[in-house]
């Protein structure tokens, strides 16, 4: 019988902290599902430019509900330290300023014709930019204020800085997009969505990683592989 990780005492906190971090993984993982293929099949809605276009459609509500939920999730997040108490906090502002402020419709998200467009820019690329921070230097075991102990911490802190990288690249690549394409690689960009699967691609990656600490069944298998691989490599370059 496996022992049980946590002490009696910390039983209902913990529990919370993992419903939180259960409920900001799967919001993540579901939002450019329900949006691209829900619209697609539901409301005849093509795919967008960009997640943020989907305000003006009539899957506006389900673009600002899931966005506010994340928003209240990270708000009610408890880190371990007050770096990481103000990374939530400021993810939650930003995440409430992508629902509340939108983009101004049929735009490029570098050009928009009013304020409120040009801070709902800089409110997402706050929001992935802390999603990004939470991969790369909160979550891994590394730092001395955080304490929980996991089952394979490696093999979970590689996955977290996986997730982070990934959402880097996305954001570099979507950088590249807006800045650099011009002509016809940004036509043939526009032609397939480029912006809308960066950004889902971003949203999958920080969903992984908060799904991975919120110990989600699926989650935790995978781990298990990841480690029962890395250890089958080292055994192998012991021969």
């Amino acid at each position: 019988m496996a022992t049980d990780p946590f002490p009696k005492p910390t039983h209902p906190l913990v529990v919370s902290y993992i419903a939180i971090r259960r409920a900001i993984g799967v919001s993540g993982l579901v939002l450019p599902v329900a949006l691209g293929l829900g619209g697609l099949l539901l409301f005849d809605v093509p795919i967008q430019d960009n997640l943020s276009s989907y305000y003006h459609t009539p899957l506006r509500n389900l673009f600002v509900g899931v966005l506010c939920a994340i928003g209240v999730f990270l708000y009610c997040y408890q880190g371990h330290d007050w770096v990481e108490d103000w990374t939530a906090n400021l993810g939650s502002a930003s995440a409430l300023g992508v629902a509340f402020l939108p983009l101004d419709p049929n735009s490029d998200p570098l050009y928009q014709q009013s304020l409120v467009g040009y801070l709902h820019s800089l409110c997402g690329g706050v929001f992935f930019s802390t999603l990004a921070f939470y991969s790369l230097f909160h979550f891994p075991t590394g730092k001395l204020a955080n304490d929980e102990r996991e089952p394979h911490e490696r093999t979970r802190d590689l996955a977290y800085r996986a997730s982070g990288v990934v959402i880097l690249l996305s954001m570099l690549a979507m950088g590249g997009y807006l800045f650099l394409l011009r002509g016809e690689w940004r036509e043939l960009a526009d032609r397939y969505n480029a912006l809308f699967w960066l950004e889902s691609i971003a949203a999958w990656a920080f969903a992984a990683a908060w799904l991975t600490k919120g110990r989600v069944i699926i989650a935790d298998f995978a781990i298990e592989v990841m480690a029962e691989t890395q250890k089958r490599l080292n055994l192998g370059e012991g021969d």
